[in-house]
């Protein structure tokens, strides 16, 4: 199988991570652009909260350039995915969920979500995801 480049030529598709797909952890990266987008998270942020990759890196994931992921990167995309799910459950208006990512939070030691995820454990991302599963009565 092959997948498309953005400059229309077409390369072998990656081989699998973990239990995700080539197709899925692409899919997974592109999501989780648009979501860091949504929630107002820099370049730089969003390199760090993606496990301290470069920045120039990520800014070629926003030109569609992905490379290689390795499977902590694709758990946490996966996690970020996840918490996305959370909010969409719990506020009907997408909005109101984005914007409660910059809003300090008692039960997160006062830090926003993307603060506490600013912190670049794999923990902090898994303690966000708990966090909203609770809220919501997932668990």
């Amino acid at each position: 199988m092959h997948l498309v480049q953005p400059d229309g030529g077409d390369r072998p598709e990656p081989p699998a991570v973990g239990p995700y797909s080539a197709r899925e952890i692409e899919a997974m990266q592109r999501t989780v652009i648009n979501l860091f987008d949504r929630w107002g998270v820099s370049d730089v942020a969003a390199a760090t909260i993606l496990g301290d990759m470069a920045p120039k890196t990520f800014r070629r994931w926003k030109q569609g350039h992905y490379g290689r992921v390795d499977r902590d990167l694709a758990d946490r995309l996966s996690h970020l995915i996840g918490i996305h799910k959370g909010l969409r459950m719990i506020y009907a208006e997408p909005a109101r969920g984005y914007a409660w990512m910059q809003r300090p939070n008692a039960d997160l030691d006062g830090l926003s979500p993307v603060a506490l995820l600013l912190r670049g454990g794999m923990a902090d991302l898994v303690r966000l995801r708990r966090y909203l599963d609770s809220a919501r009565g997932g668990w």
